[in-house]
């Protein structure tokens, strides 16, 4: 199997870390390159990085030299985890020099020619690379995007619903955990003892970015699918693990069976970050709740539970995911590896 060198932007930081985590023993994936701020480069890794995850800095990239963000790097792929605020500029600088960016940031997620991919979920969404490398001008490089932590949580359940029965309307309150936030994150005193009802800028995201993940591409472009979400975002002392309380209204109403039926039908990936079961829906009434379900499949897997009719639209769920892992990190993972097996990287 054809062994790629990655680099990771934003590399010191927690999601940079985890993907330094979920890459040891890749079959596909090299680490041959990391990059972080300025106050972070020239130093060795093991040196600039205050490691926070499990266990210790794993020893294949103590000694890698911390570059800064800027092309070149001695790499073949680009994992970039950038905040937005430097992720833009600098994600176009690689993709303009010829590499394939996969990005967990949202500087480019609604661009209307970059693809906001799940894989399990919208792969055709792919050939918008072609579009984008005609309209910016790039080469061979191109940058491709994973949602928001939180939405990747509900989307999937509602491409099984919509493609089944047509999504109309959803409402979602979001429980999210205190990782979302980085490091050092939510102060102690804000969050213990403690729900926060605002977390900035996330709502939008929520109400925005799970209609072009489930938009039909035809034609070179991407028709976002019909529905509205109203999305209302609580940070909550939690430290992985994203919970989502949803409530759909659909055009064709299916009975509760069917709605089981149709999420834990949804087909999977034959990829190596990809879990045996996409989503998981559980028939415990308590479940899924963070500390038991967030690890389910390495942490790649959708688990649903508390599926019942609604007396106000028509059904409701609780759907959680891991936010760091099929959040972030794992997402990006998954997109490249599903970018090798199409032929595109």
């Amino acid at each position: 199997m054809t062994k790629y060198r990655v680099g990771i932007l934003g590399a010191t930081g927690t999601v940079g870390q985890r993907f330094i985590q979920l890459l040891q023993g890749h079959p596909q994936f090299e680490i041959t390159a990391l990059a972080a701020s300025d106050r972070s480069a020239g130093k060795s890794y093991a040196e600039a990085c205050a490691w926070k995850l499990t266990g210790n800095i794993p020893d294949n990239v103590r000694d890698i030299v911390v570059r800064p963000i800027d092309p070149p790097l001695d790499c073949d792929i680009v994992f970039s985890s950038l905040p937005s605020s430097v992720a833009r500029e600098t994600e176009e600088a690689f993709a303009r020099a010829g590499y394939p960016v996969i990005s967990n940031s949202s500087a480019y997620r609604m661009d209307e020619d970059v693809p906001l991919l799940i894989p399990e979920v919208n792969p055709d969404h792919l050939g918008l690379i072609d579009v984008q490398q005609s309209k910016r001008g790039f080469t061979k490089g191109f940058i491709v995007t994973n949602p928001n932590c939180a939405v990747v949580s509900i989307a999937p359940p509602l491409a099984a619903v919509h493609r089944r029965f047509g999504v109309e309307a959803a409402i979602v309150t979001t429980m999210q955990a205190i990782s979302g936030a980085g490091y050092p994150g939510v102060p102690s005193f804000d969050i213990t003892d403690n729900v926060v009802p605002y977390i900035s800028g996330e709502e939008p995201k929520v109400e925005t970015e799970a209609q072009k993940i489930l938009g039909d591409f035809a034609g070179g472009t991407i028709r976002a699918a019909g529905f509205s979400v109203s999305a209302q975002c609580f940070r909550v002392n939690v430290v992985d693990g994203h919970t989502a309380a949803v409530r759909v209204k659909l055009k064709d109403r299916g009975t509760l069976e069917e709605i089981v039926e149709a999420m834990r039908s949804f087909t999977g990936l034959n990829l190596h970050s990809a879990p045996a079961r996409f989503i998981d829906v559980t028939d415990e009434p308590s479940r899924p709740q963070p500390r038991l379900d967030r690890d389910n499949g390495n942490g790649m897997t959708i688990t649903v539970g508390r599926i019942f009719p609604d007396t106000v639209f028509d059904y409701r769920f609780v759907a959680l995911s891991h936010n760091t892992v099929r959040g972030a990190a794992g997402a990006a993972i998954l997109n490249a590896e599903l970018l090798i097996d199409k032929g595109i990287i």
